[in-house]
């Protein structure tokens, strides 16, 4: 197709469309390539945008990474801001343009055409969306718009929706001293992860002062004008603090607010796809084939709108982030002239900092698997994030999903240092199709500054292999309660430590005087062992494995997870009369 190739236009810029339109000129000098973007900016960071609200990024010019002029001085691509495009004739091979600066209208003509029409922030269907204190955050215009509020003397904000987005807004808030307060109709801040590695965040935004109303949804949105709807009073009008609205939540309280962030989700912008008769996906999305071709092999679609591949699953998904369109872009460049290659699977990795706390995954979650059906297995561990014995180790939490055969297919960490390139590793290990044996055999970087001889990543290889070879059974916190009658219940820790806090009915072994205490655990009976961590209840465990008791479990990331699992479960500190679980007398 390439030497039918004189002319491209590209609908639309920033990641996708740039993408393609730098990566087509390095391949044809002798096309000409158009790129019509309806707003004012083409290339910008748009991941950037909340940092620029924080302050952190001062100059706003930094957003900006190329303009018209810079594009045309470069690479020679022709790139016309403010120039929507109204519909696409695949017949003609033209798309009707309007020039929205004076409503003027031309047809352009193309020989391949790229739709990178992105996606637009979701805007609930609820009474008062439209007041000027109520914003999304998806383009520059938006930032200056939130900015201006803030600089005008916002002292309260609502941010419905506690994903990546809406979190990063919220830090970018408090860092500018608002009063914050976030709302998720979910049960769980930032729901794509699992609930016990979402807890860590949760932790840092009410450490911070921010307020989490979770289970929760904006209903309404009203000016504040000291009375409520039917002529009652509440929030301001009872003496309570007073903002330009307020925002009516579906438990029927009320939030004063200066600014109200909408941070519910986007959908993929297709009407033009869909207007030209385009196939879509399931969700709504364009679909495309490896190469990013749509239905009409003249024109291709990259970035947030298109249908991807979930690399786990092998399913339809739409992934709305910025890597992948930029590889997109690249990829339909390179089939449209002439070069191998096409566009991969996506597994979604993502990374967000609230405050203190990292929190990063990639892959499917434990719950995605779950809803799809999807056998699995699961580890937790708690390791520093280098060497203990260097000054300033910090805890890690990292949670490792894998197939019964070994495959991985998903990991999440959260911490504050070192969280980012556990994550990619393991990104890059479900990318290479491997096994939870290779993650143990990894050979990873070590100075005690920077990680350890066994990094974290390594153990979490380590633990899942014992599970796989049968050495380790794990028993998890949501068991609890189901555990079978005759149990016990074997804490693994220190006198002192068990002292401080156990789980209910626990019987206290030490692992280091376990072998010399073996008979004050009653023979034939499962055994439930756990520790602060994991790791002394996994040698317990082999212990009485292999000392006669057969059905021995270890408690998954030990209580540093069971916490985060069952936060519900108060731990004793008081000696048990009965220190078993089950019905089993005490072993004397």
């Amino acid at each position: 197709m390439a030497d039918r190739i004189r002319k491209v236009v590209v609908v639309g810029g920033v990641a996708g469309g740039m993408s393609f339109a730098a990566r087509a000129r390095r391949l044809s000098e002798e096309a000409q390539i158009v790129v019509l973007e309806r707003d004012e900016y083409v290339s910008f960071a748009n991941c950037g945008l909340p940092y620029h609200l924080a302050g952190e990024i001062p100059d706003r010019a930094s957003l900006l990474l190329h303009t018209p002029a810079s594009l045309a001085a470069s690479l020679a691509l022709d790139v016309r801001t403010g120039h929507e495009v109204l519909s696409v004739d695949t017949a003609a091979r033209s798309v009707r343009v309007r020039r929205r600066a004076d409503g003027t209208e031309y047809d352009e003509a193309y020989d391949a055409l790229v739709l990178s029409t992105g996606a637009t922030p979701l805007v609930p269907p609820i009474p008062g969306v439209d007041l000027p204190q109520v914003r999304v955050l998806r383009t520059v215009p938006d930032v200056d718009a939130l900015r201006d509020l803030v600089e005008a003397g916002a002292r309260r904000a609502v941010v419905a929706g506690a994903g990546f987005i809406g979190l990063e807004v919220a830090e970018a808030l408090r860092h500018r001293g608002l009063e914050v307060a976030v709302v998720d109709l979910a049960d769980q801040v930032l729901p794509p992860l699992d609930p016990e590695m979402a807890v860590a965040v949760e932790r840092a935004l009410v450490g911070a002062g921010v307020e989490v109303r979770t289970s929760t949804s904006v209903t309404a949105v009203e000016p504040d004008d000291g009375t409520a709807a039917g002529g009652a009073t509440d929030g301001a009008a009872d003496g309570g603090p007073r903002g330009a609205v307020r925002v009516r939540l579906s438990d029927g309280s009320v939030l004063p607010a200066d600014l109200v962030l909408l941070s519910v989700g986007v959908r993929p912008e297709t009407t033009l796809a869909r207007t030209a008769g385009l196939v879509l996906g399931e969700r709504g999305t364009v679909r495309v084939d490896e190469h990013l071709r749509t239905s009409d092999p003249h024109v291709y679609a990259v970035g947030d709108a298109v249908e991807v591949v979930d690399a786990v699953t092998g399913a339809p998904a739409a992934v709305p982030l910025a890597g992948p369109a930029n590889r997109q872009g690249r990829a339909a460049a390179n089939h449209l002239f002439g070069r191998r290659g096409g566009r991969t699977p996506v597994l979604g990795t993502a990374i967000v900092r609230v405050f203190d706390t990292v929190a990063a995954s990639t892959g499917r979650s434990e719950k995605a698997l779950r809803q799809a059906g999807i056998e699995h297995h699961v580890v937790h561990l708690h390791p520093g994030h280098h060497a203990g014995y260097y000054p300033g180790a910090r805890a890690l939490h990292l949670k490792l999903v894998y197939a019964p055969d070994g495959r991985v297919l998903g990991a999440q960490a959260t911490g504050s240092e070192g969280v980012d390139k556990r994550i990619d590793v393991v990104a890059t290990a479900i990318r290479a199709g491997m096994t939870v044996e290779d993650l143990a055999e990894l050979e990873l970087a070590y100075a005690p500054p920077f990680g350890s001889a066994k990094d974290p990543v390594n153990m979490a290889g380590f633990m899942a292999s014992n599970v796989l070879a049968g050495d380790l059974t794990l028993w998890r916190g949501r068991d609890l309660g189901a555990l079978p009658a005759d149990a016990v219940l074997l804490d693994a820790r220190s006198a002192k430590e068990f002292a401080a806090g156990h789980l209910p009915g626990a019987l206290n072994i030490p692992h280091t005087d376990l072998r010399a205490r073996l008979a004050e655990v009653p023979a034939g009976v499962p055994v439930r062992v756990y520790c602060a961590s994991g790791f002394r209840s996994y040698l317990a465990l082999r212990v009485l494995r292999q000392s006669g008791w057969d059905d021995v479990s270890s408690l998954s990331g030990g209580l540093a997870t069971f916490r985060l699992e069952r936060p519900e479960v108060a731990l004793e500190t008081a000696t048990p009369t009965r220190p078993l679980v089950g019905s089993a007398p005490h072993p004397g």
